[in-house]
């Protein structure tokens, strides 16, 4: 079941949005609620618009980087990461064949192909959990000797 839309202007844009292109876009949307849904620690998502794109985040928790939907150019539909971030890269090492990227930045799908929600919750979760996964990679295991001076 598709999440309600509390926000009216994302709900415009996505019914702007070429049909053609609207059912998998609304498939991603769902796997970003459910993916949030299934680890506690991301929190709420808020879903507004970033660059005129549907953009999803875990404000509260900041938890991890921010998903964006939409229509490039060339057509067909996207999900955009923060280009500097390792998502889409480390994504695409997974599953090189399996998709099209722009970049670091996106992965591209042909309208009315439906996307493989299977594989792309890796992604989904990858983004919304990607400030969790540095701050634990970031937090020494008890047992490590401390190495500053304070003992």
């Amino acid at each position: 079941m598709d999440p309600a839309f509390p926000n009216s202007t994302v709900a415009a844009v996505f019914d702007g949005f070429p049909a053609e292109s609207r059912a998998g876009l609304l498939a991603l949307r769902r796997l970003i609620f459910e993916c949030a849904a299934e680890r506690p620690e991301i929190g709420a998502i808020t879903e507004t618009l970033k660059w005129g794109q549907p953009a999803y985040s875990a404000e509260v928790s900041c938890a991890g980087t921010t998903l964006r939907l939409g229509v490039p150019k060339t057509g067909g539909y996207a999900i955009y990461v923060h280009s500097q971030t390792t998502v889409v890269p480390q994504f695409r090492d997974m599953f090189s064949d399996a998709f099209s990227y722009d970049g670091n930045r996106a992965v591209l799908f042909d309208a009315p192909q439906a996307p493989d929600l299977e594989k792309l919750r890796f992604l989904v979760m990858s983004a919304l959990c990607y400030h969790l996964d540095k701050r634990h990679l970031k937090t020494p295991h008890p047992d490590t000797p401390r190495t500053d001076k304070r003992g």
